[in-house]
């Protein structure tokens, strides 16, 4: 079988302003996915040569110690691989493969095997009814996520759900359709670890844009996963803070003027009332705290819609 394959060991730099073809390109960090590559690769190149879609597929293969370089070579697909030279991280993969995408619609999908990546045809025409983005959400009745992820995953899904006023049924999947001028939008501020999910969620939920979400099934992976569950888990947690300070300043800042309040209240209560002295020092410390934290969301807030 003879294939067009494109080799590129360099980064290729962003095309602000140039036209981008109508189109998808679907963008896949690998990293020590010798196992999976070749046959998610295929999968996905037969999916999409059964449709009418004008399509590049872009394997990122993000400085592998394994042979995955191999295995992508050998895969028999027409594709185009960017190599980085050491290991950058998820995130740092998919801006790469963004960046060299030539298409207006980014698909993202892994390398593993876990995501039903026949449904990216699906996902794709749900784009084009005017979403800008369509995310693939592990609810489905066939979902293997480890039980030692399952607690952490539900306690960050229910904060992020609090912070931006939505019910967000999968936070960090890895399935997804993005309009390209969306995700360039907000490029400098997406992470180059597993958090870029997450802060593109974030980012398009509390600036307006259109998301929908469809139920996928979540396969278990071919390999061995990359997750750190209480590093990764910790590193969300400030991710998500992060951003919503960001862009929601006064979710935060006022729940902490409101908690630094009662605690000054609270301690003001149990002096009058328990001891009959007034504790006003520690009072009027807190209650100016609280002042302060409202203050300082106002500014903040002000500062981001001026942006």
């Amino acid at each position: 079988m003879d294939y067009l394959f494109k080799e590129e060991d360099i980064l290729v730099s962003d095309r602000q302003g140039e036209t981008v073809k109508k189109g998808i390109s679907i963008v896949i960090p690998a990293y020590n996915e010798e196992g999976g590559i070749a046959p998610v690769l295929q999968a996905v190149d037969e999916v999409l040569a059964a449709t009418t879609l004008s399509y590049e597929i872009i394997v990122v293969n993000d400085g592998s110690q394994d042979n995955t370089r191999g295995a992508i070579q050998h895969s028999g697909v027409d594709l185009i691989v960017v190599n980085h030279d050491v290991n950058r991280g998820y995130g740092a993969s998919l801006k790469t493969g963004i960046r060299r995408a030539q298409y207006a619609t980014i698909v993202i999908t892994d390398a593993d095997g876990t995501y039903p990546n026949g449904r990216i045809p699906e996902l794709v025409r749900l784009s084009e009814e005017g979403y800008d983005m369509v995310v693939g959400a592990r609810v489905g009745q066939d979902v293997h996520i480890p039980a030692l992820r399952r607690p952490p995953k539900w306690v960050l899904r229910k904060l992020a759900n609090y912070l931006t006023d939505m019910e967000i049924p999968d936070l960090n999947s890895g399935l997804r359709v993005m309009r390209r001028e969306v995700v360039e939008r907000f490029m400098n501020i997406l992470p180059n670890g597993f958090s870029f999910t997450t802060t593109i969620t974030l980012s398009l939920l509390t600036n307006g844009y259109n998301v929908k979400y469809i139920p996928i099934d979540y396969h278990r992976r071919t390999g061995q996963s990359k997750i750190r569950p209480i590093r990764d888990t910790l590193n969300f947690l400030q991710l998500i803070l992060r951003t919503v300070l960001y862009f929601e300043p006064l979710k935060i800042f006022i729940p902490a003027s409101l908690l630094v309040l009662g605690v000054g209240l609270a301690l003001f209560s149990c002096g009058w009332f328990l001891f009959g002295v007034v504790l006003d020092i520690s009072f009027i410390v807190l209650v100016t705290c609280a002042i302060q934290l409202v203050a300082i969301g106002l500014l903040a807030d002000l500062f981001d819609k001026r942006l």
